[in-house]
């Protein structure tokens, strides 16, 4: 590593400082590039560039690995809940057992949503998308929780948090019971965060619902899963929503915007579209000769990873959990057949293994949701409601990140140059 980066720019040569974080790619800190050179970086996507320093997630794409604040994703999924992985993103560390049993406690009493907040739906159509209901009545959660809307009050912060976390399994819920014609039911203390939220999905004031412990905890492992994943489109529409000040109920609305894009949350939806494609496993080799083939247009969705170039380390988990499910559910689908089938293949045909093609996570949460019951429209939503917590402690570093400053991009203009008015009758 250097201590300065040297670029020339003409006849001029110009240094820049190197920093270094605790781990991953040194960063050439060009903040002062465009005051002293006049001239701007170019980077469509931001793909080589760092926005923010962060604490909070940190990935390695070429050697698969994903750390919630320097815990592995494995073992998170693997020996943690939810809740203590929410607790781990909003607050640096593990809990205790009693700070967990509070923090707990806090989100439990934060997950009925405002009276009012019901006829807001009703103003929805029926066959409104759930992720359009979703970026309308988070959005509104403003309107109805002033007292936690001040971004400067740290205290007001926590609140907002603490709320949204609490919240968003309702509202997806009550989206869900929403576009069935089915009465909302409200939430059961009694319950575990995903318990409960499985419950106000699949159950019916008519009758006692009971949760089934595998499907609780799948559920809770894609939750973790989904958390965060560092600097997403998602993420950075937080931050820069929250750049301005706005307040946070806006700020995570415009992340469910973001994540709504097909290219962003809805690979899980695309890759199970694929499996009722190939339909039957005695077509899959079909469907890979076709994926090989250079001038087909057909891709096998669910495979590869535009950060990871090596095994998604979140689809490690995901494929345990995807066998405990359709075995607790009893499951006799061709299309879950052919997911199963077409990972052994895609695993063992040299040409995946060389492209590094390997099974994604969302290759695997799409049959699992389908499994348990979610049409293909709440997928998204699911994936919102879990990566809540994340847009939420990124947006809380944010606004106390003292290098912080309102977004503002720039652009490499290629429009015309300045005209001369015409009256509409000389044109």
């Amino acid at each position: 590593m250097t201590d300065a980066a040297k670029i020339a720019l003409g006849d001029a040569s110009f240094e820049y400082p190197v920093l270094s974080g605790t781990v991953g790619p040194d960063v050439v800190d060009i903040r002062k590039f465009y005051g002293q050179t006049d001239a701007f970086t170019y980077d469509p996507g931001f793909t080589s560039t760092a926005s923010c320093q962060s604490k909070i997630t940190y990935i390695d794409g070429d050697e698969g690995v994903l750390l919630h604040r320097g815990y592995a994703i494995g073992e998170l999924a693997e020996q943690s809940s939810f809740m203590e992985v929410c607790y781990l993103l909003l607050n640096g560390e593990l809990p205790s057992a009693d700070e967990l049993k509070v923090f707990s406690r806090t989100i439990t009493r934060h997950t009925m949503v405002h009276e009012q907040l019901a006829t807001f739906f009703r103003g929805f159509r029926r066959d409104a998308h759930p992720m359009a209901i979703m970026c309308g009545v988070v959005g509104a959660l403003s309107a109805f929780y002033h007292d936690s809307t001040d971004v400067h009050d740290p205290e007001q912060r926590v609140i907002a948090s603490h709320r949204l976390i609490a919240k968003m399994p309702t509202l997806a819920a009550m989206a869900y019971k929403y576009s069935l014609g089915q009465p909302f039911l409200y939430p059961d203390n009694s319950l575990s965060y995903t318990g409960n939220f499985l419950r106000m999905t699949f159950g019916v004031p008519a009758e006692p619902y009971e949760v089934n412990p595998v499907i609780e905890r799948a559920m809770d492992r894609i939750f973790i899963l989904h958390a965060d994943h560092e600097q997403n489109a998602s993420t950075s529409t937080v931050r820069l929503a929250g750049s301005s000040g706005a307040n946070p109920f806006a700020c995570i609305a415009a992340g469910i915007a973001c994540l709504w894009g097909p290219a962003h949350g809805g690979a899980n939806e695309a890759a199970l579209n694929m499996l009722h494609q190939i339909g039957t496993p005695d077509r899959i080799p079909e469907f890979i000769a076709r994926a090989k083939d250079k001038n087909d247009p057909f891709r096998l969705m669910g495979f590869g990873h535009r950060v990871y170039k090596n095994y998604d380390p979140r689809a490690t988990v995901m494929q345990q959990t995807v066998r405990e499910v359709f075995e607790e559910l009893n499951v006799s689908n061709p299309v879950f057949d052919v997911a199963l089938q077409l990972e052994e293949m895609a695993l063992n045909d040299p040409y995946f293994v060389e492209k590094k093609l390997f099974p994604n996570v969302d290759f695997y949460s799409g049959v699992i949701l389908s499994a348990i019951g979610f049409p293909t429209s709440m997928f998204t939503v699911l994936f919102a409601l879990a990566r809540t917590v994340g847009w939420v402690a990124q947006w809380n570093e944010m606004i106390t990140d003292p290098d912080q400053k309102i977004g503002r991009p720039r652009q490499l203009y290629t429009g015309a140059t300045q005209r001369t008015y015409a009256p509409v009758g000389q044109r």
